[in-house]
């Protein structure tokens, strides 16, 4: 049976996983929810982090959500993961050995956030409507305690990207059309993908469906 490793984005916790984790426990599931070093992620922390995690776990199945995506075809390869299933997340789209953290439109969005220190908000302040984001505000009090507050610099940096890592195992499960581009992509190296109808943070508000999609698309791979 395989074991789920669920990657959040450097930019949350692992609450945002936590009731999809609980799910996929519940119903006889190995998984683990990795948590990020504090308020100064690097990209090679966050690697390292996630090979920490990582270590011990058989048939490891990663499933990173939003810009861990980023990150996981090079993890794959680190872990020698069966499968990844990306959940609502960035992909390295741009051929190259590594991929750009933030693209020119949100960096220069981020440079009006940051404070003096150059530190950003923590990320649910970067946006004026939250409106549904959130199942309810006990599940975004605990989404929200424990955000970082991200330095500038770190979406100045590049991520590894390993030769051939869209051609392995891979599934795309998203959450309405903001990751058009990502589909495309996904559909286009015949990835299985599964659309559900929700938000970014769908898996707070059904667990239980989501954890059957990425169920369904290790299935199908």
């Amino acid at each position: 049976m395989p074991s789920y490793l669920l990657l959040p984005s450097p930019l949350l916790t692992p609450a945002s996983w936590a009731p999809t984790a609980a799910w996929l426990a519940d119903t006889g599931h190995r998984v683990e929810v990795v948590g990020y070093p504090g308020d100064a992620p690097t990209p090679q922390a966050v690697l390292d982090t996630v090979l920490a995690a990582a270590d011990g776990l058989r048939d490891l199945v990663l499933v990173p959500h939003s810009n861990a995506g980023l990150y996981a075809g090079h993890l794959a390869d680190l872990v020698g993961a069966r499968a990844t299933v990306y959940v609502d997340a960035a992909l390295p789209l741009v051929p190259g050995d590594d991929t750009a953290l933030a693209a020119p439109e949100l960096l220069a969005f981020l440079r009006g956030l940051a404070d003096d220190d150059g530190r950003l908000p923590p990320w649910t302040q970067w946006w004026d409507d939250l409106e549904g984001l959130f199942p309810d505000a006990e599940t975004r009090a605990a989404v929200e305690a424990g955000q970082p507050r991200v330095p500038l610099r770190y979406f100045t940096e590049r991520v590894p990207v390993q030769e051939g890592w869209a051609d392995r195992a891979c599934g795309y499960l998203a959450f309405g059309p903001t990751y058009a581009t990502e589909i495309v992509f996904a559909r286009g190296h015949d990835w299985p993908v599964t659309t559900l109808d929700g938000g970014h943070l769908h898996q707070l508000h059904d667990p239980a469906e989501v954890g059957a999609a990425i169920l369904g698309l290790v299935e199908r791979l």
